[in-house]
């Protein structure tokens, strides 16, 4: 019988990355209603929170980009990543750091850019590596299954 894979497939990391969507949609709405009663607060001008599309777009891409980065490079792992017992590593296990969670950010959009057909390497991939895993030295695992499997 073979052990099984300890590398994350497809199906547990979506599952984490829409637990993330969530969180971060989550977290931009409180954040931005904060901003705005705030502003209104400290110099008396209301934002219009519907009204500026593009500053909302654009301040929702750098949330996204942070929430990635600063999981990855610190912990591991996104909050949706950790209720699965998932965390990204680079091939040998080790931590992935700042730089190497930037790449995987940006590489990440490039997966979704391409239709998501940069994550359908995680089906055929023995290491069940997407693009952005790949174009990154990344790799996700799942944790719980490897702390089991060494004691």
């Amino acid at each position: 019988m073979s052990t099984p894979s300890p590398f994350a497939g497809a199906v547990s990391r979506l599952a984490a990355y829409l637990v993330d969507v969530v969180s971060i949609a989550a977290l931009f709405a409180a954040g931005a209603v904060v901003l705005a009663f705030v502003t209104r607060v400290v110099t008396g001008y209301q934002l219009d929170l519907r009204g500026d599309r593009d500053l909302a777009g654009t301040g929702l891409v750098v949330w996204w980009f942070a929430y990635f980065v600063i999981s990855w490079s610190t912990v591991g792992a996104t909050p949706g990543m950790t209720l699965f017992g998932l965390r990204v590593v680079q091939p040998d296990g080790t931590s992935v750091g700042v730089a190497r969670a930037v790449v995987r950010a940006l590489a990440f959009s490039l997966s979704l850019t391409l239709f998501g057909l940069g994550f359908l390497l995680i089906l055929f991939q023995r290491q069940r590596r997407a693009l952005h895993d790949l174009v990154a030295g990344t790799a996700v695992i799942h944790v719980m299954r490897s702390a089991v499997e060494e004691v």
